[in-house]
């Protein structure tokens, strides 16, 4: 019996029986989150629906539902109604992202839309109605080069490239390049907003399945069978104006634990641009002087999100126009030493007050094995020579390998390799599986890179933006050589710091056993294992981790 699809479709504000945060094995991890922001805290989240995850189930077994596309357009007409915009509409469109959400967390690896609806005609009404056509164009520049990769499988290389253009007549230009390019891969972007909607839903669908999800799923342990609820929400725009920026915080450092928000921001952008890591990102510090309001709006709300999850949380933001908007929540990934002192100081804190048992049950016996072996690492490792960069500490812990400069060769090689790429993406998570460490130029400390380094406890530096990778080697902006596939390099992801050669362990703690070292740099894992009592970290008043290099 084929499923109904309509009885499967939420709108975000749906009064579920249950907490929405319980029903992540139907509305999909991301879909949970944003309606229990929704309809049990009141956040300022742009509004939506999801497809649930019974859909998916039925889409891989059966194909597309028969009455899915009805389901759809009577939520969006639900949507539009409460927008005040049409999708479609010539004068003053609705644009919608389009988002996966599997129940388990798979950072990068489905697939996600943006900018939906926009068209020859509404780019002009979107144009006329925010008097900013630069604005309108450049949206519809990324919508292109979005759904072209993403639903209709054009390649990244035969699209344009280069620097989007900062004018009017110049963003015209590439729409039309783009739209010619897209025509001679044999593909067309269609202008019909329903069909546009129909194609990024299957495409979300799709990713299901796609190399990359297949790899992250085996990685992680995580079922082949579960498929991926889609979120359809009403756009806002972090590319707006001056007063609009977006960004990726988590409520606390994800690599130590330290009670302090933690994460990048990026004016005037849309979200892909900062977990893509191709752009230079600005510290949460940063952001308070650009837009403090919105940043005190936005440490309250992290509060509240942490106090009603009671666990860290990774939150993705948008603010348009000096108005901030929560996207998502969920519980963060963090390394092992973060994750036996957010038990602990969790344990300690009263507004959360895990009790030791649920603190423990945080704890696997693998993870308390690599906190261990961290601290004892860190303090015994020997004084290095200069560095020859430095970057962004993303993923902690100090790695010597052989320098491979793409994912395949990474797959391929044999022993210890570090994966150095510009930037990586969910495809290069093949590679990343079987590297000891990864280094960037660009991104920030929640780009890809940082966010999947950190889940698997590979050392990671990003943002060494003072080395130019290229396709045979890594050189200064000067063009100076400093090193190439085949040598070996040490990174330090938690000073941030890249050297030549390998080190050695051959630090002052030598008098030292490895419990004695634990004991003084990790007090937090004995007062889990039993030790003593735990005392509340004081939340760092600074308003964020560690500024990027300059």
């Amino acid at each position: 019996m084929s499923l109904r699809a309509a009885g499967h479709l939420f709108a975000f504000d749906h009064p579920h029986a249950v907490a929405p945060r319980e029903l992540a094995g139907l509305l999909g991890g991301k879909g949970a989150g944003l309606a229990e922001m929704t309809s049990v805290l009141g956040l300022p989240v742009p509004p939506g629906f999801t497809v649930a995850l019974p859909v998916c189930l039925a889409y891989r077994r059966d194909g597309w539902p028969a009455d899915l596309d009805d389901a759809l357009a009577a939520h969006v007409a639900a949507l539009e109604s409460r927008m005040g915009r049409r999708l479609g509409d010539p004068a003053d469109p609705l644009l919608v992202a389009v988002r996966s959400g599997a129940p388990r967390s798979m950072p990068g690896m489905l697939d996600t839309v943006l900018n939906l609806g926009l068209s020859d005609a509404t780019v002009e009404g979107l144009a006329s109605v925010s008097g900013d056509a630069v604005f309108a164009w450049d949206n519809y520049r990324r919508f292109l080069t979005m759904y072209a990769t993403t639903v209709l499988g054009v390649a990244h290389d035969d699209l344009p490239a280069g620097p989007a253009p900062a004018d009017e007549s110049g963003l015209r230009d590439r729409v039309a390049a783009l739209k010619a390019s897209i025509a001679a891969a044999g593909a067309e972007v269609p202008q019909d907003p329903a069909r546009q909607l129909r194609g990024a839903v299957e495409a979300v669908f799709r990713s299901w399945d796609s190399p990359r999800a297949r790899t992250y799923r085996v990685h992680e342990g995580i079922d082949e069978d579960l498929g991926t609820a889609v979120n359809v929400q009403a756009m806002v725009f972090g590319n707006r104006d001056d007063r609009s920026g977006t960004g990726v915080v988590f409520t606390r450092d994800p690599s130590t634990g330290e009670n302090r928000p933690y994460g990048d921001f990026l004016p005037r952008a849309q979200g892909e641009d900062v977990v893509a890591g191709t752009a230079r990102t600005l510290t949460l510090a940063d952001m308070a002087e650009r837009l403090p309001a919105a940043h005190r709006e936005l440490t309250e709300r992290l509060g509240a999100l942490e106090r009603h999850y009671r666990d860290m949380c990774d939150v993705e933001f948008t603010v348009e126009s000096g108005t901030l908007f929560i996207l998502q929540t969920r519980v963060g990934k963090r390394g092992a030493v973060a994750a036996v002192r957010l038990a602990a100081d969790m344990a300690a804190d009263p507004t959360i007050a895990l009790t030791r048992d649920e603190a423990r049950a945080r704890l696997d016996d693998a993870t308390i094995e690599r906190a261990r072996a961290e601290v004892v690492a860190a303090a015994r490792q020997g004084a290095a020579a200069d560095a020859v960069a430095r970057g962004l500490g993303a993923s902690p812990g100090r790695v010597s390998g052989t320098v491979v400069l793409d994912a395949d060769a990474a797959a391929d090689a044999e022993g210890h390799v570090v994966l150095v790429r510009p930037e990586t993406s969910p495809e290069d998570v093949h590679g990343m599986a079987v590297s000891v460490g990864i280094l960037t130029s660009t991104g920030g400390l929640v780009s890809h890179a940082a966010v999947v380094a950190r889940g698997w406890g590979i050392p990671a530096v990003v943002g060494a933006h003072e080395l130019v990778v290229g396709a045979a080697d890594v050189r200064t902006p000067a063009g100076e050589v400093l090193f190439g596939a085949g040598d070996t390099i040490t990174i330090d992801g938690t000073t941030g710091e890249v050297w030549l050669g390998a080190t050695t362990d051959a630090g002052g703690t030598a008098d030292l056993t490895d419990d004695e070292i634990v004991a003084r740099d990790l007090p937090a894992l004995a007062i889990l294992l039993g030790g003593a009592t735990a005392q509340p970290a004081a939340r760092t008043s600074s308003s964020m981790s560690s500024a990027n290099p300059t």
